[in-house]
């Protein structure tokens, strides 16, 4: 009984109630393998201050910590993911993943140069017949308060390829986006962890605005 009603609340944040609702919270998600999970100290509370400023969001303003496998996952409507390294899921985690996305959960990951190739085998385990595909410009996501026609910013540069943005789609529904080759949580960092260009900055807290709104109200 607690599951279900925890995936109820789940599915009411996703009929867009959220944006009415006080003291949201979001989490970033811990994994094992050894990968830097914890990356990014900054960048979510930074988020969330963009959030609460400009899209009239009460998000509380730290991020909590979730375990892959714990039940507590389903008390948050939107789950970041990032880091440079190795990613293992028990199968009993990737199970509780799936549970979480199929339930009205949101997944986002955001390879911080180097998470690629093992998050690509890991979500395998999670949605075994599902595709990472690459989303047009046009998706809802890129155009909620903020208008990326182009896609996903470029924070940093690594390998000379272009930002993307991928996505898993379950029975007609976005469960998770992965920004890729862009360093967007990089971008959400305080300003002097990297130097970037103000503009850059905003850029990124414009795309993570985005992407919390789209998380928030999708259908």
């Amino acid at each position: 009984m607690r599951h279900l009603t925890i995936i109820l609340i789940i599915s009411i944040f996703n009929l867009g109630q959220a944006w009415a609702q006080s003291s949201i919270k979001i989490a970033k998600l811990k994994y094992s393998g050894g990968g830097d999970w914890y990356a990014n100290k900054t960048a979510l509370p930074n988020l969330i201050q963009f959030c609460n400023q400009n899209m009239q969001t009460d998000l509380v303003e730290n991020e909590d910590v979730v375990e892959v496998g714990s039940p507590e996952i389903y008390l948050y409507p939107y789950i970041y993911m990032t880091g440079h390294g190795n990613v293992v899921f028990s199968n009993q985690e990737a199970e509780n993943l799936r549970n979480y996305l199929m339930g009205g959960g949101f997944l986002h990951i955001d390879d911080n140069y180097g998470l690629d190739q093992f998050v690509r085998l890991e979500m395998k385990k999670v949605f075994p017949n599902l595709d990472f595909v690459e989303l047009p410009f046009d998706h809802p996501i890129y155009h909620q308060k903020f208008q990326f026609d182009h896609g996903l910013p470029k924070v940093h540069e690594h390998d000379g390829k272009p930002s993307q943005g991928f996505g898993l789609i379950y029975q007609g529904r976005l469960v998770c986006f992965y920004s890729y080759e862009c360093d967007l949580g990089n971008g959400w960092e305080d300003q002097s962890t990297y130097n970037d260009p103000e503009a850059i900055r905003q850029e990124a807290l414009k795309a993570g605005a985005n992407i919390i709104s789209f998380a928030f109200t999708q259908d």
